[in-house]
């Protein structure tokens, strides 16, 4: 399921579908040169998916083998990415939004969230979406918290590239975010704050 707290209504200064790219010095390291998909960022906070944290264990197989979803083995897979700190017993789907289903964030025109089994099965049939990642937690912020970070220079924002989402060349994404803005990353500053 996708948290009950997720807002899903945007308001007009919302960053949702865009993606977050994180400053060389932003001090946290669970957040150190990643890559966010914002899911959803309101009044009431903020949820994303890190897109450029690959997990190679569990395999898609052994997930599914765990959860008791068939068939075995599956007709196809898709990666896996630790999708942020928080709650990483719980998997989400971020995928094309050329499929949905019961439970599904449609975030724009192009890509949806989806945190029902349902996804799994679809993509273990040889279905579901044509492209997607299954994050395991996802990253979140309270009330104006990433608004706050957004004016201390803490991260940068872009628009979202469905290559860049889902291919599997994690080791670039960042240097590859920062290049949509025509920014390269050896002459910025590790320090952030306000000029």
């Amino acid at each position: 399921m996708i948290p009950d707290h997720l807002p899903t209504t945007r308001s007009e200064t919302s960053l949702a579908g865009q993606i977050l790219i994180a400053m060389p010095g932003l001090p946290d390291p669970e957040f150190s040169h990643s890559v966010v998909y914002l899911c959803s960022h309101t009044n009431d906070g903020a949820m994303g998916i890190i897109v450029n944290r690959p997990l190679n264990e569990p395999s898609f197989a052994d997930l599914l083998g765990h959860l008791a979803v068939g068939p075995m083995p599956p007709a196809r897979a898709i990666g896996l990415c630790k999708g942020g700190p928080v709650d990483n017993s719980r998997g989400f789907v971020l995928h094309t939004a050329d499929w949905t289903g019961d439970g599904s964030l449609r975030v724009d025109d192009e890509v949806a969230l989806t945190a029902s089994l349902d996804v799994l099965k679809a993509i273990a049939d040889g279905g579901g979406p044509k492209q997607g990642i299954l994050a395991l937690g996802y990253a979140n912020w309270g009330p104006g918290q990433l608004d706050s970070e957004m004016k201390q220079n803490s991260w940068l924002t872009a628009s979202a590239d469905i290559k860049l989402l889902f291919d599997a060349d994690h080791p670039s994404k960042w240097a590859r975010a920062m290049a949509r803005l025509n920014i390269s990353p050896g002459r910025l500053s590790s320090q952030s704050g306000r000029a």
